[in-house]
C-alpha cells in the first residue's frame, strides 16, 4: 500500500490540512494519508501546544468521515522530541509491505537540511511538497520530490488559536465536529 505521512502538531487541525490531504490523494498515486500527530516538534515551543491526546482526538473528529484518512499516534511511544527520521525507521520496520511518502509544506522543505538525519529521509522516501505562502519550493537537494499544486490557503493554526481566545468565529476554518469539541472542552481559551 502506498501511504502518505502528513506530520504535524495539528494545534488545532484546520480545513487547510484536510484540503491539502484530499488534493494530494486526488492527484497522486497515494492510497491513504496518515496524519501523524507530533507530541513535541523540536522546532516548536511546547508551551502553546494543547495536550497531544486532545489534539489526536480533534484530528480523529476531523478525519472520521473520510476513510482515505487515518490518524496515527505512533510518535507518542517514541522518544521526545519527535524526529521524522526516527518515526520513518520505526514505521518501515513495523510495516515492511507499505511504501511511505513524506508530505510537507514548502516552509518545512526549505528547512529539511536542518532536520536530524535529513539524508536518510531524502535518500529513502519520496517527498510530496505543497505550497505555502511566501516559501518558494526549490529542489536543491536533488531528491525524489513531487510538487503538489494544492490550493494555496493562508490559514494558520496560530491565527485560529488567537481567534478562539478572542471569542471570534472560526466557522469555515475548522470542521464543525472540531469546533464543537473545542467549545465543549474550552480549548485555546487561555
Amino acid at each position: 500500500m502506498n501511504i502518505g505521512l502528513f506530520f504535524g502538531s495539528f494545534n488545532p487541525v484546520h480545513i487547510g490540512h484536510l484540503i491539502i490531504a484530499s488534493h494530494i490523494l486526488n492527484t497522486t498515486n497515494l492510497q491513504k494519508i496518515w496524519f501523524v500527530v507530533s507530541p513535541q516538534n523540536p522546532f516548536k515551543e511546547s508551551k502553546t501546544l494543547l495536550n497531544e491526546y486532545d489534539r489526536l482526538h480533534l484530528l480523529r473528529q476531523a478525519t472520521e468521515p473520510d476513510d482515505r484518512l487515518r490518524v496515527s499516534d505512533v510518535e507518542f511511544a517514541l522518544p521526545k522530541p519527535s524526529y521524522t527520521a526516527v518515526t520513518l525507521a520505526h514505521l518501515t520496520e513495523k510495516h515492511p509491505n507499505y511504501s511511505f511518502n513524506v508530505i510537507m509544506g514548502g516552509d518545512s522543505f526549505q528547512n529539511l537540511h536542518k532536520w536530524k538525519n535529513a539524508e536518510y529521509i531524502t535518500n529513502h522516501f519520496p517527498i510530496i511538497v505543497y505550497n505555502r505562502p511566501g516559501f518558494e519550493i526549490n529542489n536543491s537537494l536533488q531528491t525524489n520530490v513531487t510538487i503538489a499544486d494544492a490550493p494555496l490557503l493562508e490559514i494558520s493554526a496560530t491565527a485560529v488559536r488567537q481567534m478562539i481566545k478572542e471569542n471570534k468565529s472560526v466557522k469555515y476554518l475548522l470542521p464543525d465536529a472540531v469546533i464543537q469539541e473545542i467549545e465543549k472542552a474550552g480549548y485555546y481559551k487561555r
